[in-house]
């Protein structure tokens, strides 16, 4: 079961084992590979993050697409509001060690293209959260406090939805968000996006996260992908629910 009252009210739920723990294992392999390091020679792990590209098919396309998921996305997004991904997107993969890794500021991802659809820094959020029902979490290794779990500022997506009302359709683009959304929420507390290989955060697309160094032992792999709306979202979705209460309606 999921707990919607705890997603509208903080942002986010961890739902355990979403996808197999094999299936984990299985897409790792792949991913180390891509990595061009070695998985037992820690003195190849040489960059604090390596960005591998999307990855479809196969196991990447079971892990997002199990029953488990899907239900839940049912539940936080609303029945058949969603369309179902053929890919887990980008793996920043994050290895240990003391040098920064340079994309660990607080922000809020953007959802659809400004005027030049190639520029991701011109990329946009409204009000709607047009392009984007959810930022998801996909865990594919264990993740401890030290292993550079995502930060959470718990509750933040309540005071995005009055930056952006004012903005009507057009939204406001990622960084002029960031420069509004960062300062709004710090007085918020903080969680880390932990867990198991196999379990999937489900976030409201509002929140306000963050990478963060890694001072575990073993590198973690995580997919960040957003999950699409299928139309405009339905009035009774959780994710529309806390962008009302986040202005003050519910």
């Amino acid at each position: 079961m999921i707990d919607l009252d705890a997603f509208i009210a903080d942002g986010f739920v961890r739902v355990a084992e979403a996808f197999p723990r094999e299936l984990a294992a299985e897409c790792r392999d792949v991913l180390w590979r891509d990595t061009g390091r070695d998985p037992d020679d820690p003195a190849t792990w040489t960059r604090p993050v390596i960005r591998l590209g999307d990855y479809a098919g196969g196991p990447f396309r079971a892990a997002a697409n199990t029953p488990r998921l899907h239900a839940a996305f049912d539940a936080v997004v609303g029945e058949g509001a969603w369309l179902p991904r053929g890919s887990l997107g980008t793996f920043p993969v994050r290895f240990p060690g003391d040098e920064p890794p340079g994309d660990d500021g607080w922000h809020i991802d953007a959802s659809f293209p400004g005027g030049d659809p190639s520029d991701f820094m011109g990329y946009r959020v409204n009000l709607a959260s047009k392009g984007r029902a959810l930022l998801m979490l996909f865990l594919f290794s264990d993740v401890g406090d030290d292993d550079g779990p995502t930060r959470i500022r718990v509750g933040s997506h309540l005071d995005v939805p009055p930056i952006l009302e004012p903005a009507g359709d057009a939204g406001l683009g990622f960084m002029e968000l960031a420069g509004k959304a960062v300062p709004a929420t710090e007085h918020r507390p903080l969680a880390h996006a932990t867990g198991r290989a196999g379990d999937v955060y489900l976030c409201h697309p509002f929140l306000v996260h963050a990478a963060q160094e890694h001072h575990g032992t073993r590198p973690r792999f995580m997919a960040q992908p957003p999950l699409a709306p299928a139309g405009p979202l339905p009035d009774a979705s959780p994710v529309r629910v806390a962008i009302g209460r986040g202005l003050g309606r519910f």
